[in-house]
């Protein structure tokens, strides 16, 4: 077996029983505390992990970007995450970690790598409006232990959107040929954790003319279809007469994308519905892997025209 379908295969395996692996790393001193937080974000988006190589700084670059590095011949912006999370450091941080986020490369400066922890999705809990704008939802690192350690899973979406606001979504790269309409009365279900990407992904649809209900996490969503088949029901009409189709995100507290996905193909009211992942994990592994879980389509986060192309297939493909 080649090392693509191994990674394929392991990420099967971690999905099918609710699970990820999160690597853990610090920033410095926190404001007002002087403690060296804890933060999170999936293995899987991060390609390597490098002592700092030589930065060149670029005239006029934001504040929060160091600047370029050149890594084995790809030039990749550098951002300063412990300026942008608001910590403090007394020297220049010592780490790089190289990550894809839908189709993009970066590299994010830490002051230093802890461990990888292999969590429950149900660890993680919304940190949505706790304060922390750049921060989706807060990891219980030692399950549901009085005194366990957290940490702050990063919003990506919004930080690199704050850092790079002109890269965002364009809703006007919509061929007409990939225009979509819904049966009557039937909407699309959409779920994601990351305020910016909601916003995009409400953009992407209204640019669309589709009408959609939005949740900020699987089990909101879960719950939501729940709630509207009870009602298609009272009224004698099946559930894909009101949910078209669901478009979802694959890392969410509570409830991930992938058991989202599961628990609707499993149940015999929902199969029929397709479902979109809409994800920042992007790559052939990553897409490979999201058709063996169960999903009907693949799209890269923020790419309007090929949502669209992908919702007017599978709606096709339904019909």
């Amino acid at each position: 077996m080649n090392e693509t379908m191994r990674d394929i295969d392991e990420r099967t395996n971690l999905a099918g029983n609710s699970m990820f692996e999160m690597l853990l790393f610090c920033l410095g001193e926190a404001p007002g505390t002087g403690r060296h937080e804890l933060f999170g974000i999936n293995v899987f988006k991060v390609r390597e992990i490098l002592v700092m190589p030589e930065i060149t700084v670029m005239a006029n670059a934001s504040p929060n970007v160091m600047g370029v590095a050149n890594i084995r011949g790809q030039m990749i912006p550098v951002l300063n995450l412990p300026r942008i999370m608001g910590c403090s450091l007394d020297k220049q941080p010592g780490l790089l970690l190289v990550t894809e986020f839908s189709r993009t490369t970066q590299g994010f400066a830490v002051e230093d790598v802890s461990e990888i922890v292999r969590l429950e999705w149900k660890q993680l809990l919304s940190a949505e409006g706790t304060g922390g704008s750049l921060v989706t939802s807060i990891a219980k690192l030692d399950g549901d232990a009085s005194d366990t350690r957290l940490a702050q899973v990063l919003d990506v979406e919004q930080i690199l959107r704050d850092v790079f606001p002109h890269a965002t979504l364009q809703v006007d790269a919509v061929e007409p040929a990939s225009r979509v309409v819904l049966p009557p009365g039937s909407v699309i279900l959409a779920a994601d954790d990351s305020a910016v990407a909601r916003m995009m992904i409400e953009e992407g649809l209204n640019s669309m003319n589709l009408a959609y209900i939005m949740t900020k996490n699987g089990q909101e969503a879960w719950d939501r279809l729940q709630s509207i088949a009870a009602r298609a029901e009272a009224e004698g009409k099946p559930i894909v007469e009101k949910i078209a189709l669901i478009l979802t995100d694959l890392e969410m507290p509570e409830m991930d994308g992938f058991t989202l996905a599961r628990n609707i193909k499993q149940d015999p009211r929902f199969r029929r519905i397709p479902v979109i992942i809409h994800s920042s994990l992007t790559g052939t592994t990553n897409e490979e892997h999201v058709k063996r879980v169960g999903a009907d389509a693949y799209v890269a986060k923020f790419e309007a025209a090929e949502l669209a192309e992908a919702i007017h297939k599978v709606l096709t493909r339904q019909a």
